[in-house]
């Protein structure tokens, strides 16, 4: 049992779809992680890497032999969650500011000291002081407010920035630290002032268009700011994913954020989802986490960057089952 959650053993016939992966997408995952295992998986990690040249049955096989599942439910026995998706932005941007412009993205203050809160998003936009603490670290500025929310929210991104004698160059902007406030969601705000059916981001972007004198009260409602790390991207691979939590660079489709209170970094994980947009049965590594990811069965499913990942993210809210895979 963990903080939040129990695990129950099971066989592996209890595992929808097992038998159907394709392993080897994970297993680039999982040898990610063994570059940062904890004490648990470590010991699998020579394992993990021989077979990473191994055929899926090997693979299969091994997991038979090693690992035994556990079904993941919350203290109360519920093991029915909630499955949603992030992604990495990719924006335009520029060094300095422009008239078009204008949006600024910050390093961490000096001063900001964890767990205790700071200035919220709207003090930041409107206090001569949160200002003044923040004067001289701006990484880059994007031309739309949504964006840079959408970036806070992701938690990393790619921009190519403009520098100020025109040449360009890709960077990636990973999360470095927040404003210690709690994060409210804009969409909900939206939908209880009645001003949105479907709380999508593209949905946000089309009230936002329609009502630029409200832009910032709809922003304000979320008083929970992230400041960014610059880390240079030698190209845009899009295999390269940001680090997550864990410290490894999350894989497309094999990657998810979880509670680190119901699964630790690292873990295997099975998991099973159906709705109206995909079906999902796949193995998965736990590598990342978030403020929203709180609870026993509830995963952030990591989809890739760029429009066509922003849009499946955006549609992506449906029903999941987990299993961790735990060594024997």
């Amino acid at each position: 049992m963990r903080a939040k959650s129990r695990w129950i053993p099971v066989r592996w016939a209890a595992l929808p779809g097992f038998e159907d992966d394709t392993l080897f997408e994970a297993w680039n995952a999982w040898l990610k992680s063994c570059a940062r295992p904890g004490p648990v998986f470590a010991k699998l990690c020579s394992e993990v890497r021989r077979l990473s040249i191994g055929s899926a049955e090997e693979q299969r096989t091994w997991l038979l032999q090693r690992l035994q599942p556990y079904r993941v439910e919350d203290l109360s026995g519920n093991d029915n969650g909630l499955l949603t998706a992030y992604f990495e932005p990719v924006l335009e941007a520029m060094r300095t500011a422009s008239v078009n412009f204008t949006v600024p993205l910050y390093r961490p203050p000096s001063g900001l000291t964890q767990r205790q809160p700071w200035y919220t998003r709207r003090e930041i936009d409107t206090s001569a002081v949160a200002q003044a603490a923040l004067h001289g670290h701006e990484i880059a500025f994007l031309a739309n407010p949504i964006d840079a929310l959408i970036l806070q929210i992701q938690g990393s991104g790619r921009l190519r920035i403009t520098e100020a004698d025109g040449s360009q160059v890709w960077v990636r902007l990973a999360y470095a630290a927040s404003n210690e406030q709690p994060y409210q969601s804009v969409g909900r705000w939206l939908l209880d002032q009645g001003a949105l059916r479907d709380a999508s981001w593209p949905a946000i972007k089309s009230w936002a268009t329609q009502n630029p004198l409200r832009i910032n009260e709809m922003l304000w409602s979320n008083p929970r700011t992230v400041f960014f790390r610059e880390e240079r991207l030698p190209d845009r691979d899009a295999d390269s994913g940001p680090r997550g939590a864990q410290g490894v660079a999350l894989t497309p489709g094999r990657s998810i954020a979880v509670d680190p209170l119901s699964i630790p970094f690292g873990t295997p994980v099975w998991l099973a989802s159906s709705g109206p947009n995909v079906k999902l049965q796949k193995l998965v590594l736990a590598q990342d986490t978030g403020s929203a990811i709180v609870g026993a069965v509830r995963a952030d499913y990591f989809v890739g960057l760029g429009a066509a990942a922003a849009d499946f993210a955006g549609r992506l809210k449906q029903p999941l089952h987990l299993w961790v895979l735990w060594p024997k």
